[in-house]
């Protein structure tokens, strides 16, 4: 599979840019594969968009950004799909506003699939020509890929919302396997301070985001060796964590009054006992699980209840590049659990870094020191949207191994919590 390099002409065989392209877009279906067609049409909250505008919207991208700029005879496959499918590339032209995708009963899902079977076929062709040379078109082939990736994580993160608002409780996949039931004792490691840098560097694959990489200066710190564990979540909120002020910024305090927020998303207590709402169903809370689907409130909140407080992004950066080899043995979306597991205690120093839940940072998404988009249309990527924002790392259960690294910058807005998120403590040293 093509992944973690930024792509030079030559470098790489036609039918490996094939495979490469196949390869995604299946991994994309095959989370698609459980569903029933009535589930690909549901807009369940406007944050999230029905499966199948995902499976349309991405195969506009390849459409839009690579067959209609590399192939001078492409003619548009439906003179409407640009409109239905476009996101938010305001330079590209008008679209479906976001909280009314799931009001489009047309294209049908049969559709949709021709349409991205009808794209696939074209661009192997575009990659297996002579036009696959040219660096830009491998650029955006990866750009693409990774995009595709970024919504398959999304699919997954809003097939799991769209299920849990059916009372019949339909369950996504099975329970893959039992897991241990009491927590490791939390660690809080030491790391000094100094000048430090962060940010990608060399030749392979990252967002514009992540770039360039530049010197920090870090104040010494202590950082939990392990995520919040639910049973740890669990004692803030008995001990009033949603009902003391004084945890709470004036915005959390006022958005948890407001939805009437006591607990974590998909918690639900039934008879004294507390649930979680999974993919593989309804389960009996697991208090040695690490906490998830936490607003960035609701992490700030627990951190100054503990007398912590969450990590800076390039703390977490710093001490996450000691760790790197963990990625590949971590829990992302390819070990088909697609829910957080508990550290079952098998080694010393940090761990949980990478998959699991994506990690609360206390930095706000701004852009580096020389930060520049990138150019064209692809530029509104990721730069338009570093305000109001708060900065997440290492991926979770949900996301593709071969999607992630050490410099990734996920974000979201304080109030989001339909993703994977939790979180981790810090302090000063």
């Amino acid at each position: 599979m093509i992944r973690g390099k930024l792509l030079e002409a030559g470098t790489v065989s036609p039918s490996a840019y094939v495979r490469s392209f196949l390869e995604v877009r299946s991994a994309t279906e095959a989370l698609c594969s459980p569903l029933e067609t009535e589930d690909y049409v549901i807009q369940s909250m406007e944050d999230i968009s029905p499966p199948k505008w995902h499976l349309g919207h991405t195969t506009w991208f390849f459409e839009t950004f690579l067959l209609g700029r590399f192939r001078q005879d492409y003619k548009t496959y439906h003179p409407l799909y640009a409109y239905l499918f476009n996101s938010y590339y305001e330079s590209i032209g008008k679209r479906v506003a976001r909280p009314t995708r799931g009001l489009l009963s047309r294209p049908t899902v049969k559709e949709v699939y021709a349409y991205r079977s009808s794209i696939n076929e074209q661009m192997c062709k575009l990659l297996e020509s002579s036009a696959a040379e040219q660096p830009e078109l491998l650029f955006l082939l990866e750009l693409g890929l990774h995009h595709e990736q970024q919504h398959q994580e999304l699919l997954v993160m809003d097939i799991k919302h769209i299920l849990s608002m059916n009372p019949t409780r339909p369950s996504y996949k099975k329970n893959v396997q039992d897991q241990p039931r009491e927590s490791i004792p939390a660690k809080e490691l030491d790391f000094p301070g100094g000048v430090v840098e962060i940010g990608h560097t060399g030749s392979s694959f990252s967002f514009d985001n992540e770039r360039p990489r530049h010197r920090v200066w870090l104040d010494s710190y202590h950082l939990q060796d392990r995520l919040i564990t639910n049973g740890e979540y669990l004692q803030f909120m008995r001990d009033g964590g949603y009902e003391t002020p004084g945890y709470w910024l004036s915005d959390g305090w006022f958005t948890i009054n407001q939805n009437s927020w006591r607990a974590p998303m998909y918690w639900e207590n039934l008879e004294g006992e507390w649930h979680i709402w999974t993919l593989s169903g309804l389960q009996e809370l697991n208090p040695a699980e690490p906490v998830c689907h936490v607003s960035y409130y609701e992490a700030d909140a627990y951190a100054r209840w503990a007398n912590r407080r969450l990590p800076t992004e390039s703390e977490w950066e710093h001490t996450a590049e000691t760790v790197s080899g963990q990625i590949e043995e971590s829990n992302f979306v390819e070990r088909g659990i697609l829910h957080p597991v508990p550290y079952r205690g098998h080694q010393d120093g940090l761990v949980q870094m990478f998959g699991d839940v994506w990690e609360w940072t206390s930095s706000a998404y701004l852009p580096y020191p020389g930060f520049h988009p990138e150019a064209g249309a692809v530029g509104e990527y990721n730069g338009k949207f570093m305000s109001n924002q708060m900065v997440l790392r290492g991926g979770c259960c949900a996301t593709p191994l071969s999607h992630i690294r050490v410099t990734y910058r996920n974000f979201f807005q304080c109030d989001k919590r339909w993703q994977f998120g939790g979180f981790r403590l810090a302090s000063d040293l």
